[in-house]
């Protein structure tokens, strides 16, 4: 595998140095924190791609929905904690580096600022990179090969990846092989109302048909959820996942997207406001979800 790219390079450097402004997320109670991994990992050309999931069609929230490993905090976890562990139930990824086959370790980069889900969950996203080169030994490593995902059915129907930067772009990079469709088919986006402001909707719709994509196995009897996937020659990433991205690759990258976006980074004032009114409180109801009248509540104080 070619080593880093000069670009990628930076981008990781970029993401080593980020500090970030202070955050809700430790104050939250522990029945509002979550955390999602950002696992980056080196391509064949020395870019970065970034490790994607879709989500089961049998869980109760997001189902079948394409979302970044990681799920609800357990008590005295840190945001990363969370995301690795999750990340090792969902995907195998193992939790301690002393588990991974040599030469890899995944390396903890940085965290961004906090994002509010729908469901009234403060999301932390932890940025890490997978090592797969060992610069003593000289020792490379195929990802495909030498790491296969083990996925757990009941939440995950697939993992995939994308090149990282692409999410600053309306349309595929020119560098990949065998991409199907067109190359405008990457990107579609509209302006929606959330948070009681004018909020961009990313739609990007990842080719999958060029690359090896994990499903969990097929056992007899099993039902196999999202079957629909094996039709399907991209998969949609949408909603705070794609956000997520798209901040991740600006401040990586030291670029805006070519297309029109929300400014700010995660949602650390809403989240406040929303405390302020009594929202996000230590009982979370199964089912719970923020109204239009919540959010106009909360932004107006």
């Amino acid at each position: 595998m070619p080593r880093l790219s000069p670009e990628s390079q930076k981008a990781l450097d970029r993401l080593r140095n980020y500090t970030s402004p202070h955050t809700v997320w430790p104050d939250m109670p522990l029945s509002r924190k979550a955390a999602v991994l950002i696992l980056l990992f080196a391509d064949e050309n020395g870019g970065l791609r970034v490790v994607i999931t879709m989500r089961s069609s049998t869980l109760s929230s997001y189902s079948g929905q394409a979302a970044l490993p990681g799920g609800k905090a357990e008590e005295g976890e840190t945001a990363f904690e969370a995301a690795r562990r999750e990340a090792s139930e969902e995907i195998g990824l193992p939790r301690r580096d002393a588990s991974l086959p040599p030469p890899f370790r995944v390396e903890h980069l940085c965290e961004m600022p906090t994002n509010l889900a729908k469901t009234e969950l403060v999301v932390r996203p932890c940025i890490a990179f997978l090592h797969s080169y060992d610069p003593e030994t000289g020792l490379d490593a195929n990802v495909g090969e030498k790491l296969l995902p083990r996925l757990d059915a009941r939440e995950v129907a697939a993992v995939f990846s994308a090149p990282f930067k692409n999410f600053l772009y309306m349309e595929d990079l020119p560098d990949q092989p065998d991409l199907p469709g067109k190359p405008s088919d990457w990107y579609k986006g509209s302006w929606t109302d959330w948070h009681q402001s004018r909020w961009r909707m990313h739609n990007f719709f990842v080719p999958v048909t060029n690359q090896i994509v994990t499903k969990p196995k097929r056992n007899e009897g099993q039902k196999v959820a999202a079957s629909h996937l094996d039709r399907l020659a991209r998969y949609r990433v949408f909603g705070m996942t794609a956000r997520i991205l798209t901040d991740a690759a600006r401040f990586a990258y030291d670029q805006e997207p070519t297309f029109e976006h929300n400014s700010h980074f995660g949602d650390e004032d809403m989240i406040i406001r929303l405390r302020r009114i009594g929202r996000l409180g230590h009982v979370r109801k199964p089912g719970d979800e923020l109204t239009k009248e919540d959010l106009a509540k909360a932004a107006n104080l």
